[in-house]
């Protein structure tokens, strides 16, 4: 009796094996298999099923997949290797996750979901001849092909003698044009790309000096090297040095050529004109690619005290600036395939979402900065504002399990003070972190740390006065809020609740009803707010009206509940807003 042989067949095999995968896992073990899973997950096991394809098995770095034919394979490989070189064009070249790949047609015998054979054994030398990011294939696929394929052109690198095959194989590579990138080309094309900032760059020429006032020079030049140091504090920013633009001092200059020299996005011009007892300093914010005005600010001051006008106008310029040049560069963002956003823009849409506060706002921004920290795992500002779009949804409930939404705030800001210790967003988060935990001492050590780090950011200044508002300081409070609503003008709404909380606690009820009457769309906690600001006030029909809008878009409301929310130090602040809340007919 004759017994059935194993089964074989006639295939298209692909074998790809990731290039450098030992040094990504000593340098980075955990971001690199996060890296390596995303791509799994969003580009390579999508075009496989798309193609057609079957994996028949999956090492740590390496996979190996069955076609029925061999235009889908290649296909399949093409697709994978012009989008992982788009994808490399936004992480530095020593992270790049690159992939060698090998297609061979021939004989493989089947065992059960595996397959043997030389077709396999062909297509894993083929990978190993293929260029990083690039693809080989034998004649026997070369053959099939013909000219079946648009947009591929081959090269013929004659015949290989490859290991543990007895025979030389002919080999071709693969080049992909008309479109698609080829290994080289996507390669090259990402090393431009990380020649370039991910954050947005800036130069800041001297600014003129409009007085005919030979003496007004030195505070032309002094107002031009402040603002160079204080924007140089942004993390978000690349500034040029004053020795390089100081160059430009007392030349006309074009923008564009400014931009090309330095490889800039964004210049700074400026001037000081003198009359009588007063300066008036003009600033303007330039695309350098389009020459295009993107905002313009006047600031005029008296000249009593020279330094003093030169300090507040630096102070105000470096404070208004980054809003400006992050509306600019999201502008530019939208106008870019999302695919080919750098990590910074991803970073920066997010934000903008985030000061939205709403909930499928903030869905969007967990979305962008997941992508952001799929280009770089390490990047702290990155992990610091995923951190506080999570705190976002702890803080409003928009989130399944609060407890374990907490814990992972913590441990994205845990992950960015290890990579960077330096950034004031960390540190701003960290302490707003700590305010949640009740824990005064260390929310006050990580915002001093903010505040010494970048005294002119807003959302730094705000907290400041929101954290002496909670420690029972409200009067300082106000100042420092007051003070960041001067720093920036287009703040987020949320200010306007800090303050209204602040006077409430100075038990400046007029002016606190006013500033929460700012919001345009206030939630249950505003009308909370205004409920017993209107109590304390004796105004008993305001505060009913506000306690039944309260009740009425949270039913479950309980002035115990909404009580274990705030972060009051002193006791007698606590009792001041729990005794506003009673009397407005709140439910205890």
């Amino acid at each position: 009796m004759d017994v059935p042989g194993p089964e074989r067949r006639l295939a298209a095999v692909l074998a790809a094996d990731m290039v450098g995968f030992s040094r990504l896992m000593e340098v980075d073990e955990g971001g690199t298999l996060a890296r390596l899973k995303t791509h799994r997950i969003e580009l390579i096991d999508p075009a496989i099923a798309k193609n057609h394809g079957r994996i028949i098995k999956t090492t740590g770095d390496g996979l190996l997949v069955e076609f029925h034919s061999v235009v889908d394979a290649v296909l399949c490989a093409a697709e994978i290797q012009s989008r992982m070189g788009r994808r490399n064009a936004d992480v530095p070249p020593p992270r790049w996750i690159q992939f060698r790949i090998g297609i061979n047609l021939g004989d493989v015998i089947v065992d059960q979901n595996d397959i043997f054979g030389d077709g396999v054994n062909v297509a894993a030398r083929l990978e190993a001849l293929a260029e990083p990011g690039g693809i080989c294939i034998s004649s026997a696929v070369r053959d099939q092909l013909g000219q079946r394929l648009d947009g591929v052109a081959f090269e013929d690198i004659g015949e290989q003698n490859v290991k543990n095959i007895a025979r030389s194989i002919r080999v071709y590579r693969i080049r992909l044009e008309d479109g698609l990138a080829s290994a080289t080309a996507g390669t090259t094309a990402a090393a431009k790309a990380t020649g370039k900032s991910k954050k947005p760059s800036i130069a800041v020429l001297p600014f003129a000096n409009m007085s005919g006032d030979p003496e007004q020079e030195f505070f032309a030049d002094g107002l031009t090297e402040d603002i160079i140091t204080e924007l140089s504090r942004f993390h978000d920013l690349l500034v040029i040095s004053r020795n390089s633009t100081f160059v430009y001092k007392g030349k006309s200059v074009k923008v564009q050529d400014v931009g090309r020299e330095f490889g800039v996005d964004y210049v700074i011009e400026g001037s000081v004109r003198k009359a009588g007892d007063r300066v008036r300093v003009t600033v303007q914010l330039i695309d350098a690619e389009t020459d295009r005005h993107i905002w313009a600010e006047r600031y005029d001051g008296e000249l009593k005290d020279i330094f003093a006008i030169q300090d507040e106008m630096t102070r105000a310029i470096a404070a208004t600036l980054p809003g400006r040049v992050e509306a600019a560069t999201h502008d530019r963002a939208n106008r870019k395939p999302t695919d080919n956003m750098a990590a910074y823009e991803c970073v920066l849409a997010a934000k903008i979402l985030h000061h939205r506060s709403n909930r499928e706002d903030n869905a969007r921004a967990q979305l962008l900065l997941g992508r952001a920290l799929e280009l770089d795992a390490n990047y702290a500002h990155a992990h610091a504002w995923k951190a506080c779009v999570l705190g976002q949804t702890w803080v409003y409930n928009w989130c399944a399990d609060r407890d374990a939404t907490f814990e992972q705030v913590a441990a994205e800001l845990e992950t960015a003070l290890g990579l960077d210790d330096n950034d004031s967003d960390v540190h701003r988060i960290l302490a707003a972190l700590n305010l949640n935990r009740d824990d005064h001492g260390k929310a006050a050590y990580h915002q001093e740390r903010a505040l010494a780090l970048n005294p002119n950011y807003d959302l730094v200044v705000v907290q400041q006065g929101e954290l002496l508002t909670w420690l029972g300081r409200p009067e300082e409070g106000i100042d420092w809020i007051k003070k960041a609503m001067r720093l920036n003008p287009y703040h987020p709404e949320r200010f306007w609740s800090h303050l209204g909380r602040a006077y409430y606690c100075a038990e400046k009820y007029a002016e606190a009803a006013e500033a929460f009457s700012r919001i345009s769309r206030p939630d249950h906690t505003h009308h909370a707010f205004l409920a017993g600001i209107f109590a304390q006030m004796g105004n008993a029909v305001a505060a009913g009206a506000h306690a039944a809008e309260v009740l009425k878009r949270e039913p479950a409301f309980s002035v115990a509940s909404h009580l274990a929310t705030q972060h009051y130090k002193q006791e007698v602040d606590r009792q001041r807003y729990e005794a506003g809340l009673l009397r407005a007919g709140l439910p205890a």
